[in-house]
């Protein structure tokens, strides 16, 4: 009798994400007047899904400490109408990395409703 060996030939997919979770600034925001005199606290939460073929080493990797740094200097810079307009502006910075492929934002404002927690808008993004 002949003993068959198989070899085990897994194949695996990736999904790999950076999380940035409940981000809070000072920024700029809104289309009332109230909004446009004083800054109010906003929350960011991103995932970020990128190339699930590069290698985890420090230089292919995306560092969430720059996808921080990105949105800190965005939104330092000027005033946003709309949450709408700083996701986009948002997008565009961070999809200037060609390693991610998948954005989802969502932007809170913490202090403009004082019935809610919160108000805002989550939008995801993925280049094709």
């Amino acid at each position: 009798m002949k003993i068959l060996k198989f070899k085990n030939k897994q194949k695996f997919k990736y999904n790999k994400k950076i999380i940035v979770k409940d981000l809070i600034l000072l920024l700029s925001v809104g289309i009332h007047q109230f909004e446009r005199l004083k800054r109010q606290k906003v929350k960011f939460n991103l995932e970020i899904t990128t190339d699930p073929n590069l290698k985890s080493d420090i230089k292919s990797i995306v560092n969430y400490e720059s996808v921080i740094n990105d949105i800190k200097k965005l939104t330092k810079k000027s005033h946003f109408e709309l949450l709408e307009s700083l996701s986009e502006s948002i997008f565009d910075r961070i999809f200037r990395n060609k390693k991610i492929k998948k954005i989802k934002l969502k932007i809170e404002k913490l202090e403009i409703i004082k019935e809610t927690t919160s108000v805002g808008i989550e939008v995801t993004k993925t280049k094709i």
